[in-house]
């Protein structure tokens, strides 16, 4: 199984000391998703309108026309649900790591600007919000340089961090070839970075996360109350800090936790956290450098 190109064993029973700012037990860190204004609509080119995570659960793409309820659903996260998440964690003053879709942060520049004067890392979260899976290499390479560019022309400088989420079979060695990321996100395979050495270049991987994520209020058995979200969360906290040594992602979305109701778990969450004295909450950024410094690419890749 040696031309096996996936890695199954990773750490194993023996994972590498964190070695956490502090003597942290748990590196915690918080994603905003910013993909308002980007994803698919007749409106940007595409084909049919959205039909991925809104609070219409299971809606079909219309072929050829608008979808006034699901553009709407959209705009509250850029219109109201990105502020109300962006007071929760600025009055707390706890960094947060925006994934930012370039063409959703070129459409609104009070948002971008709220990002930055509040110190949060804006990592790349491609160009579109769109699925990848059957996209030409061509394309996706051709999307990946305008999100670079579009990031910078917003922003001021270039994205150091990457996660495009509906990624397809090239996107992991197209980022790894065209980037030149401090850190990749595509992977949900560990609680700890990890590197990939399946390209020229070692590629360090650092974890993101399906299930402490709000996007399970707009899935098939979800979340169906703050109550539950924040339950959750707080039990992963747990588990991972008494592990101790892991790192906890947690992904929101401006549209979905947005939300008074959602929001309020949020808080409840937040507050929990920084009840404990042994927790770094980090960007992503913050923990890629962590992980470049104590543990750097080995040589030979093992």
């Amino acid at each position: 199984m040696t031309d096996y190109p996936r890695d199954m064993r990773g750490y194993g029973q023996q994972p590498p000391d964190a070695d956490w700012p502090a003597g942290a037990r748990l590196a915690v860190q918080f994603v905003l998703n910013y993909e308002e204004g980007a994803e698919s609509c007749i409106l940007h080119g595409d084909s049919a309108s959205e039909a991925f995570l809104s609070d219409i659960i299971g809606a079909a793409p219309i072929e050829g026309q608008r979808h006034m309820n699901m553009e709407s659903l959209y705009e509250y996260g850029s219109r109201a649900g990105f502020w109300r998440l962006h007071r929760l964690f600025t009055t707390r003053n706890l960094p947060v790591t925006v994934f930012g879709v370039a063409m959703a942060l070129q459409r609104n520049p009070d948002v971008v600007k709220a990002m930055q004067d509040a110190a949060w890392e804006i990592a790349s979260h491609g160009y579109r919000w769109v699925d990848y899976q059957f996209v030409d290499e061509d394309t996706e390479r051709k999307h990946l340089r305008q999100a670079l560019d579009i990031h910078k022309q917003v922003t001021g400088q270039r994205p150091q961090g990457w996660y495009l989420g509906r990624c397809g079979p090239n996107s992991h060695r197209i980022a790894a070839e065209v980037g030149g990321f401090s850190y990749n996100s595509d992977t949900y395979a560990d609680d700890l970075p990890y590197w990939d050495y399946r390209f020229a270049e070692p590629q360090l991987m650092v974890p993101y996360t399906l299930d402490n994520n709000d996007m399970r209020f707009a899935t098939a058995q979800g979340f169906n109350s703050g109550q539950q979200f924040f339950d959750y969360l707080r039990d992963s906290f747990d588990v991972l800090r008494a592990e101790g040594g892991r790192m906890m992602s947690i992904g929101l979305h401006c549209r979905l936790a947005g939300r008074p109701g959602r929001a309020a778990a949020v808080a409840k969450f937040l507050d929990y956290v920084a009840s404990h004295d042994d927790v770094w909450v980090a960007t992503r950024l913050d923990i890629a450098r962590h992980w470049r410094e104590r543990h750097p690419p080995k040589r030979d890749g093992q």
